[in-house]
């Protein structure tokens, strides 16, 4: 009898669990049989491991073959455990020597030909394997992606004989840490390119200053798509441990991990027909959904009240604890979910109340129905309600707004103040660490009474309040909040005003 023991890895959620493969050769009549709760893909691997062991011109051997995937209550999926099988067939059977193998882990798709091919989810493997410290032995395809984990120690191949070879010592491959890929010089769409819209302009660089969600609110064609779109270009760029997070959730979703956009802040708008399992995450086995894909980005909802209510409301917990718990009869996955909302809507149905051309004919009965798409606990959720109001004609022929980049500069200075000061943007801030950073003087916390009040704001509301005026302070470069900065986040809340159409 003969045994072969390797090592591979799983995915599930954002976690890599460790797959020890367990190839087993004993006499009786030639057979093939995969345990450990192997899905379909994994179990037609036999036929691809057996085409791929012939075609590179091994025997495969006429026994009983058993391959047990341990641990055998984690469900297996996807092709990734052909290159550990084909390898363990071969060193149980003495056509290669076994005596390295448990200092690498193995994950590849087999052709026919013996060819490796990628799999998807390669980063989180990486990142686990390198706490094994082990080497991992990948596909050529799937290099790019494993070299944003700057430590990794990595043998790629493109083909079965090719790693044969390597463990056969008859031709080593290299094994050295793999060249971090450097970032494209492609511009990113200048906030330069919005004319006029001062108001708008100043909200969204507030928002970017401190991560706060965002609703602009107008007439269609007054820029709101435009605004929400250059929000990324003055974001600053993500920290390696938020890049890595932001990748690991792409390779798990079967998007392509791209190298030139390293430490790029995603930007996702969905389409307003888009499901609530699209939105979230979800399915049968767990995939990450648009909120996940925006972690430490941007979620821009345009058409905002377009969107199906029971969608929209599946937000209002994300966007409160950051993360979303996907739960299914025999699964529950976790996903990170801090995201920045940017959403647009029209004030009506038609979409012209309160255009100075007096052309809405929305009656009170059509605009309430319209509004009544967005509860008021989502709307309470969203920091700043901002007005996009029609650009004269005048300040589209004017010149270019500033650029992106001076205003960026503000930003990643307002951010710096706040990781300085509590290691936490301001939208997150805890209601303990509100009470430290954001004091107010006894004249400021009497208007902020009276604007309670009057516009009848909930608790929620005033702590936000008090986070976008802590934001407005930073950004001015003021240890406290003054009255100017609170008086300016209270106008921010627009749509707990009541409004008529004209």
């Amino acid at each position: 009898m003969s045994l072969a023991i390797l090592y591979s890895r799983a995915c599930v959620g954002m976690d890599a669990p460790l797959v020890t493969v367990e190839v087993h050769l004993s006499n009786g009549l030639p057979s093939l049989s995969i345990v450990g709760l192997p899905e379909t893909a994994v179990k037609e691997s036999k036929d691809r491991v057996r085409g791929a062991i012939l075609n590179s011109q091994f025997d495969f051997p006429a026994r009983r073959i058993t391959i047990n995937l341990a641990p055998a209550d984690l469900p297996k999926e996807g092709g990734r455990f052909d290159l550990a099988i084909a390898l363990g067939i071969l060193a149980a059977s003495r056509q290669i020597p076994d005596a390295e193998l448990q200092e690498y882990e193995f994950a590849g798709e087999l052709a026919l030909s013996g060819e490796l091919r990628a799999v998807q989810g390669i980063l989180p493997m990486t990142l686990q394997t390198c706490k094994a410290r082990r080497t991992l032995v990948i596909a050529s395809a799937n290099v790019a992606e494993a070299a944003l984990v700057k430590t990794a120690r990595i043998l790629a191949g493109t083909h079965l004989l090719s790693l044969t070879a390597h463990l056969m010592r008859t031709k080593r491959l290299a094994c050295e840490l793999p060249a971090r890929p450097q970032p494209s010089g492609n511009p990113v769409k200048d906030l330069a390119d919005v004319r006029g819209q001062h108001h708008a302009r100043r909200a969204l660089e507030i928002a970017a200053a401190g991560s706060h969600s965002l609703l602009l609110l107008g007439p269609p064609g007054t820029g709101k798509s435009l605004l929400a779109s250059r929000l990324p270009g003055i974001l600053p760029e993500m920290n390696e441990t938020e890049a890595l997070e932001a990748a690991t959730l792409a390779s798990i979703s079967r998007l392509p991990v791209d190298p030139q956009q390293w430490k790029r802040r995603a930007f996702r708008a969905p389409h307003h027909t888009s499901s609530a399992v699209a939105l979230v995450g979800g399915g049968s086995i767990p995939r990450p959904g648009e909120i996940s894909l925006a972690h430490h980005g941007v979620l821009f909802l345009d058409e905002f009240a377009e969107f199906d209510r029971k969608v929209l409301e599946v937000l209002r917990e994300p966007l409160e604890s950051g993360r979303i718990i996907i739960s299914r009869a025999a699964r529950q996955a976790e996903f990170p979910a801090q995201f920045q909302l940017i959403a647009a809507m029209n004030p009506c149905p038609c979409g012209y109340l309160g255009d100075p051309s007096g052309r809405c004919r929305c009656n009170i009965d059509q605009v309430e129905r319209y509004r009544r798409k967005l509860s008021g606990p989502l709307l309470d959720r969203i920091d700043m309600h901002v007005e996009v109001p029609r650009v004269p004609y005048a300040d589209l022929q004017g010149p270019p707004g500033e650029a992106s980049a001076a205003v960026r500069a503000r930003v990643s200075r307002a951010r710096e103040r706040q990781q300085q000061r509590g290691n936490v943007l301001n939208s997150r801030l805890t209601n303990r660490q509100l009470g430290s950073f954001c004091h107010l003087e006894e004249a400021d916390s009497r208007l902020l009474q009276q604007a309670m009040e009057r516009l009848q704001l909930s608790a929620r509301a005033y702590h936000r309040i008090l986070k976008v005026a802590r934001t407005i302070a930073d950004l001015a470069g003021c240890e406290n909040i003054e009255r100017s900065h609170l008086g300016e986040a209270i106008g921010y809340r627009q749509l707990d005003r009541k409004h008529s159409p004209s």
